[in-house]
């Protein structure tokens, strides 16, 4: 697991320093980019000392470093792939004197698109070669490629929501849950449909259940007139408002645990 996390942090760095496209980079800038990339997409993401944090452990120290799921996922968006899951079973990589190989497979003609797609295999090491032999073969072009591959990132993730007419959410208290767009309960503050908060964004409802050792680095708190909640996503605390932070081991100690006021 070392491997892939460090090999998705590189190549998201690495395209990160590309679309920054300045001469000079510093890691700071390239991470507050990747940063400010994944906000705009998901309307959270792990701060930029987060980033920094994660570059400098599993690359230069070469050493392993746990990534929170949601982040890993995030990640894996930003590169091309689903989730971490998909990145894992698709991203492979092999070093040949120094040299990158990026190969592109897509087999079989009477497979559907989203078959074909899904049988890309990229191999990865230093610098890209990009080398395409089926495409001409299937008859998609790389401009139908693109296309095709954007508009399953863009969309892919909401086929459901998309055919069945629930394409917004609303805060429970504890959670978001999934509804139409034509719900009139006064109750229910509509927001439109994001994924990832709708499946990973939690207020955890008993944080007894929590200590440093399961929660340090990956549990996020507000505290507001003097009630502290945590929730397992970063972001903004939708009953307060109040912007989280990364829950520290005073805040685990104090307000987690069995923590009596």
């Amino acid at each position: 697991m070392f491997e892939k996390r460090k090999l998705l942090m590189k190549t998201a760095y690495e395209k990160a320093k590309k679309e920054l496209n300045r001469t000079k980079t510093s890691d700071v800038s390239v991470m507050t980019f990747l940063s400010l990339e994944l906000e705009a997409h998901f309307g959270t993401s792990k701060d930029v000392r987060t980033f920094v944090r994660y570059h400098k452990r599993l690359l230069k120290d070469n050493k392993d470093y746990d990534i929170d799921e949601i982040t890993l996922d995030q990640l894996s968006w930003y590169v091309g792939y689903k989730n971490f899951e998909n990145f894992c079973e698709n991203y492979s990589f092999e070093k040949d004197k120094g040299d990158t190989k990026i190969q592109l497979k897509i087999d079989h003609d009477e497979e559907s698109l989203s078959e074909k797609l899904s049988k890309i295999i990229i191999n990865i090491t230093n610098t890209p070669v990009f080398n395409v032999p089926q495409m001409a073969k299937n008859g998609m072009g790389i401009g139908m490629l693109a296309l095709v591959l954007f508009t399953g990132l863009s969309y892919g993730g909401n086929g459901d929501l998309n055919n069945n007419g629930n394409k917004c959410m609303y805060w429970d208290g504890d959670e978001y849950k999934l509804t139409s767009c034509n719900d009139k309960n006064p109750k229910h503050q509509l927001l439109p449909v994001d994924t990832v908060k709708l499946k990973y964004f939690k207020k955890i409802t008993q944080p007894d259940t929590l200590n440093v050792d399961n929660s340090l680095g990956n549990i996020y708190y507000s505290k507001y007139n003097n009630e502290v909640e945590f929730f397992t996503m970063d972001g903004v605390n939708p009953n307060t408002g109040k912007s989280l932070r990364d829950a520290t081991e005073h805040m685990l100690t104090k307000y987690a645990g069995n923590y009596v006021e």
